[in-house]
């Protein structure tokens, strides 16, 4: 059985066992998410959401917050002298999926 969730402007396939990483999610290291929003349930019996599939959710344990590797923006304009140079580095939550309850 799998789901396909909605966090973070994202969509996620998701299937229970399975590590993701995902937009930074407000919750402390080994505390419980529950997710509401459940576009699709695939497997034996297919449930489709319009746009999300009522009563369904899913559970998963944040194991870690970090940050991704620093992308580097660099903008610059010919014979202007004009060149700025920026880093970024965007946080991330990885979760655990314990449960999809459909």
């Amino acid at each position: 059985m799998y789901a396909i969730i909605e966090t973070g402007g994202k969509q996620v396939k998701v299937e229970e066992g399975q590590e993701i990483y995902v937009e930074k999610v407000l919750a402390e290291a080994n505390d419980a998410v529950t997710f509401d929003k459940v576009l699709f349930i695939g497997g034996d019996d297919v449930k489709v959401g319009a746009p999300y599939v009522s009563g369904a959710t899913v559970t998963a344990k944040v194991e870690k917050h970090g940050r991704q590797k620093k992308v580097t923006v660099y903008k610059y304009k010919r014979r202007k002298n004009y060149h700025r140079k920026q880093g970024h580095r965007q946080p991330y939550t990885k979760l655990v999926v314990d449960k999809i309850n459909a």
